[in-house]
């Protein structure tokens, strides 16, 4: 079965054989070494200096609302949301009972509201400027550039929930003015899932951190695992995949590659689609990211049929979530693909929508 969803991802035999790899304690030497070359190999991939890799066992989730300890109680934070993950980090800080502000888009199908992000900061009252890079409600590849600029003009640091776009997307720490960001092992780094991780600057953790939670206390990890050590235990062999996974990814030419190799497989997806008369979500196809694309389901198709059908032919498909569950789907190209494999797809999608 072929993964076609937004994680986690189809991986290669390769990561799948590490994850049946020998047991080892988690506070063994052996795995103090593994997270160090984990930590190393994250690090290298765009390479920024003064950034440093702090690993939790959890979802991607897990790592965003770690990054979000680094938010103080006595500043407001600015979230700037236009779909779910957005709208995720606000309640997190609500659950963290810090003061915050949403510039929302008028609606998820826009682009983030930047003109309401400048008038809000102008206003000189935030601590921190929280945003989604890639927002999969939609597949949308957010301006983060734009935003960087009114962050690094206004003098607040960013918060980037990179979950899925993290080693499949351009991402510049220093010029967007990035504090810290937040990914995951089983995207676009096509690891297993379990294993998630906040890239943050040294400064901030270097600074107190304002934890609510004994597990989510981004510092502690940090403080722990410098000393080679982690304070909770992270999943061993999940680790293990993702040392082989942040391998494999280096070794087939980093991001840059990645990233033409899922632009090149979107586009294939979307041109077939086209000519089956279906229509995307977005009003443009370069608003999406190069990893996922939406697109709205045709009149007299039912999402549970489309991917009952395309399932039987081994791909997984994702519905929309929200407001969009029963008017669109989603196809995600990340993971273990062939082209035989989005040649098979292809076949498939038109023999149900065709």
């Amino acid at each position: 079965m072929k993964l076609l969803n937004p994680g986690p991802v189809s991986m290669t035999d390769r990561v799948r054989r590490a994850l049946a790899s020998d047991d080892v304690c988690h506070r063994e030497p052996e795995f103090s070494a593994l997270m160090e070359r984990v930590r190393g190999r994250i690090a290298a991939i765009y390479g920024e200096p003064g950034f440093r890799p702090v690993l939790l066992g959890g979802s991607g989730t897990s790592a965003v609302e770690a990054m979000l300890t680094l938010v103080s109680p006595a500043k407001k934070a600015l979230v700037v949301a236009n779909g779910v993950y957005g709208e995720r980090m606000a309640a997190m800080l609500r659950a963290q009972n810090k003061p915050h502000e949403v510039v929302a888009s008028a609606a998820w199908t826009n682009a983030m509201d930047l003109a309401g992000v400048e008038k809000a900061l102008a206003s000189g009252t935030y601590g921190h400027v929280l945003a989604v890079h890639h927002e999969t409600t939609t597949g949308r590849l957010n301006d983060i550039a734009a935003l960087g600029a009114l962050c690094k003009r206004f003098d607040v640091p960013m918060l980037l929930d990179a979950v899925s776009s993290f080693a499949g997307e351009e991402i510049r720490m220093v010029d967007w003015n990035i504090e810290a960001l937040a990914a995951t092992a089983n995207k676009c780094v096509h690891g297993a899932p379990g294993v998630s991780f906040v890239l943050a600057r040294e400064e901030a953790l270097a600074r107190p951190g304002f934890a609510t939670s004994v597990y989510l206390d981004l510092v502690r990890h940090a403080n722990e695992q410098k000393k080679g050590s982690a304070p909770f235990t992270l999943p061993t062999h999940v680790m293990a995949a993702f040392d082989e996974a942040l391998a494999e990814l280096a070794e087939e030419g980093g991001w840059k590659k990645r990233h033409e190799t899922y632009k090149a497989r979107s586009t294939r997806v979307r041109n077939v689609l086209a000519e089956l008369g279906i229509h995307l979500l977005l009003d443009r196809d370069d608003a999406y990211g190069s990893t996922l694309t939406s697109f709205r389901l045709p009149e007299g198709k039912t999402y549970e049929a489309l991917h009952a059908r395309l399932k039987s032919d081994g791909f997984v498909i994702y519905a929309g979530q929200g407001k969009f569950d029963g008017a669109i789907f989603r196809i995600a190209v990340m993971g273990d693909l062939s082209t035989a494999d989005i040649d098979r797809l292809a076949a498939s999608l038109r023999g149900a929508l065709g």
